[in-house]
């Protein structure tokens, strides 16, 4: 049987887990991924990027990913640029939130194992 010092403390985790978990429900889409702003030389030889000193184009907002172990390019927009902005921003929070929630299971465990382990020695001395 746990003592009530160690119930309490248990019940602390548990609602410090419960609040972590009702954050993540209140985050949006998330990607992840990188966001770049990039400038490009184009194909034209005669072209002024091709010049010395070269003009590039752009910049243009470049979004990278990991998609299936292949690594996935796409140009955006102003507007597209911000909303994965915000998406690469929730996906830190819920990466962050997890560890946290690991964390505060991982001492939840603990501390239950090793009450669970004392009372096992307790119910043997008993014997």
């Amino acid at each position: 049987m746990a003592t009530k010092r160690t119930a309490a403390r248990l019940k602390a985790y548990e609602r410090r887990y419960r609040k972590l978990a009702s954050q993540l429900a209140d985050i949006g889409f998330i990607a992840s991924g990188s966001l770049a702003h990039r400038s490009n030389r184009c194909g034209k030889d005669n072209c002024a990027c091709h010049g010395d000193p070269p003009r590039l184009h752009g910049p243009y907002w470049h979004f990278t990913a990991k998609v299936d172990g292949k690594t996935v390019n796409r140009r955006l927009t102003e507007h597209e640029a911000e909303l994965y902005r915000d998406w690469i921003g929730n996906d830190r929070r819920v990466r962050a939130l997890l560890a946290e929630m690991r964390a505060v299971a991982a001492e939840a465990t603990a501390l239950i194992l090793e009450s669970e382990t004392g009372d096992a020695r307790r119910t043997a001395s008993d014997t």
